[in-house]
């Protein structure tokens, strides 16, 4: 017997966000701008197919973006809750993969561990899309420069400040900033510096597209003259018992009104949500008119059903 996803010519996974070229990726933020503009004409794209949606972690925005998503298009998303039993405890990976794989057309998963996300890839014969693992959060910083372009009108040289921890969601911004153009600047403390492979592939894209990543140290030099200032929790999910260490090494790169200051007159501020006001971002950033966290929340939805779109149609 085969696949229930047998329809689907080739198969293609979004684990890392690097899977995708400048050029397509280009292409897919024409088509996100288009089903945003004209969600009436995709009405029905995705009719008759299903996406289980594994989640390790609790969920507001992906949750509901990619569910909502898959309902605008005609298909259906079906929640599996493995925030208690993880994804291989109660079976194993190999087993779930080839389960699922007979029912739905795609998997989105939410995990720890990025290997547990390569690992159902590796066994399903339907697309995989990463909604967040330990490693990478491609589709939020998808939808983060997706953002910026309908700001700003390109990505293309435009000055990014990340200021914070060398994380998940800090690779994903690095290889997809990278491959828009944008021209980055990232400030950690020392220890926490994004992953050395991840920042080497940025920089090779960069290199392709024109664009500059640059590591520093100094939040103030980051943040000097860039448009767009970027932060995210100093402990993710599975970093709770390092709690006080972290909030004592990252003391000093709050993002607050005097840093935001040395940003450029149109500057911006950015959040991946949910945020910890009074920690990484001062209450006044974070609800000043500067602030984009909810049209980056709003993109979420837009991008999403453009990733459904590209792997399931």
């Amino acid at each position: 017997m085969s696949a229930i996803a047998a329809p689907i010519a080739a198969k293609h996974d979004l684990l890392t966000g690097m899977e995708w070229s400048p050029a397509r990726l280009r292409e897919f933020f024409q088509l996100a701008a288009e089903m945003k503009a004209r969600p009436h004409e995709f009405r029905g794209a995705l009719a008759g197919r299903f996406i289980a949606m594994i989640f390790e972690k609790p969920s507001l925005r992906t949750r509901v973006t990619f569910e909502a998503g898959m309902a605008s298009l005609g298909g259906h998303a079906i929640f599996l809750d493995h925030t208690t039993a993880h994804l291989g405890e109660r079976e194993c990976i190999h087993d779930v993969a080839k389960n699922l794989e007979r029912w739905v057309h795609g998997i989105v998963a939410r995990v720890f561990a990025q290997k547990s996300l390569e690992a159902l890839a590796e066994s399903a014969g339907i697309p995989v899309i990463n909604a967040l693992s330990d490693r990478f959060h491609p589709c939020q910083a998808f939808a983060d420069f997706f953002t910026l372009e309908e700001r700003f009108g390109t990505a293309r040289g435009l000055k990014f400040a990340y200021v914070g921890d060398g994380n998940n969601m800090c690779h994903s911004l690095l290889s997809v900033g990278a491959r828009c153009g944008a021209q980055i600047r990232l400030a950690t403390p020392a220890g926490y510096e994004p992953d050395a492979a991840v920042v080497a592939d940025a920089k090779r894209a960069a290199r392709e597209t024109k664009g500059k990543i640059e590591i520093l140290r100094s939040p103030q030099e980051a943040v000097e003259g860039a448009q767009a200032i970027y932060t995210d929790v100093w402990a993710s999910m599975g970093q709770e018992s390092e709690t006080a260490e972290r909030e004592a090494a990252f003391a000093g790169y709050q993002v607050n009104e005097k840093l935001f200051a040395l940003a450029a007159p149109d500057a911006i501020f950015m959040h991946c949500l949910p945020a910890h006001r009074g920690s990484e971002v001062s209450a006044g950033v974070m609800d000043s008119p500067r602030s984009i966290v909810f049209d980056q929340a709003e993109n979420r939805l837009h991008v999403q059903k453009a990733v459904l779109h590209s792997l399931l149609s």
